[in-house]
C-alpha cells in the first residue's frame, strides 16, 4: 500500500512542500501566520456576484454564491501553495493567466461603472439582433475550458469538444430556454450568427466557451427595452469591456518593438 501511495501524483506534491518546509525550519524562517490567513472582503465577495450576474444574465441564490466563494477560497489556497513550490515558473498557463489578469485591469473601471439610461436605450437599439425573443432555434454545441483550445478546433474539419453535463443539441427551442441553459452571454452571441452548416465562434457562457452550429432560427423578433432592461446592461457591460481592453491592448502595443525571428 505504501509504494501504491508513494507512485500519486498528490503525495510527490505534499512530500515537495514539506520539504519545502523543512528547509524554512532548518534555516530558522518561522512560518508568518498572517500568510496562512485568507480573508475574503465585502468588496471581493461583491465582485464574484458581479462576474455570476454578468455571465448568466441574473443575480446569483445564495446557494450559488456560497460557491462561487467557496471556489475562491479553493483557488486562492492552491494558488498560494502553488507560489510556494515555485509551480509559476516558466509555465505557459500561469503566462496566459497574467495576461488574461491585465485585460481584466484594462476593463476594472466598466466592471463598476453604471451607465445611464440613455446609454443603454442607444445600445439596444444599436444592437437588435442580441435581445431577440420568442422566436426559436435549433442548434449543436461544443464546449471548450478555454478561448484557446476553442480557437485551435474551430480549425479542425470536424472539431470534437470536451465532455460536460450540457446538451449538445437543442431542436426547436426559444431564446429564452437557451438562456437558461447557456445564460444572457452566451443568448446574445448566439442570436448574432447567421444559420449555417460551419461551425462558428467561439461564444462565451457561464461555464467556459463554445463552438456552435446554427442550423435553424424561425419567428425571432426584438424584445422591448424595458423588458430586457437588465440584459441590456449586461451586454454593454461585456461589449465595452471588450473594446476598453482592445484599446489599452493597441497602446501597450505600441510601446513594444517585436522582432520574430
Amino acid at each position: 500500500m505504501i509504494r501504491k501511495a508513494l507512485r500519486d501524483p498528490l503525495a510527490h506534491f505534499l512530500i515537495a512542500g514539506a520539504v519545502i518546509w523543512g528547509l524554512l525550519a532548518l534555516r530558522g524562517e518561522p512560518v508568518d501566520p498572517a500568510d496562512r490567513t485568507i480573508v475574503l472582503s465585502r468588496e471581493e465577495q461583491a465582485a464574484l456576484a458581479l462576474g455570476f450576474e454578468r455571465t448568466m444574465g441574473r443575480p446569483p441564490t445564495d446557494a450559488e454564491l456560497a460557491a462561487q466563494v467557496d471556489r475562491w477560497v479553493r483557488e486562492e489556497i492552491l494558488y498560494r501553495e502553488a507560489l510556494r513550490l515555485g509551480l509559476d515558473q516558466g509555465d505557459p498557463a500561469v503566462r496566459r493567466r497574467l495576461a488574461a489578469k491585465m485585460d481584466e485591469l484594462a476593463g476594472a473601471e466598466v466592471e463598476t461603472s453604471s451607465p445611464s439610461e440613455e446609454v443603454l436605450r442607444q445600445w439596444h437599439s444599436a444592437n437588435p439582433d442580441r435581445f431577440a425573443g420568442g422566436g426559436e432555434v435549433t442548434f449543436e454545441q461544443l464546449y471548450f475550458d478555454s478561448q484557446t483550445a476553442a480557437l485551435d478546433a474551430s480549425g479542425d474539419r470536424e472539431p470534437s469538444g470536451m465532455a460536460i453535463s450540457l446538451p449538445g443539441r437543442m431542436d426547436g427551442v426559444t431564446i429564452d430556454e437557451v438562456s437558461r441553459v447557456f445564460g444572457a452571454q452566451f443568448v446574445g452571441e448566439i442570436s448574432q450568427l447567421p444559420v449555417s452548416d460551419e461551425w462558428q465562434g467561439p461564444l462565451p457562457s457561464g461555464f467556459g466557451w463554445h463552438l456552435v452550429r446554427l442550423s435553424k432560427r424561425s419567428g425571432v423578433a426584438v424584445q422591448p427595452f424595458e423588458s430586457v432592461r437588465d440584459k441590456v446592461e449586461a451586454d454593454w457591460r461585456n461589449g465595452t469591456l471588450a473594446d476598453r481592453r482592445a484599446e489599452a491592448y493597441r497602446l501597450l502595443r505600441d510601446a513594444y518593438k517585436v522582432e520574430i525571428e
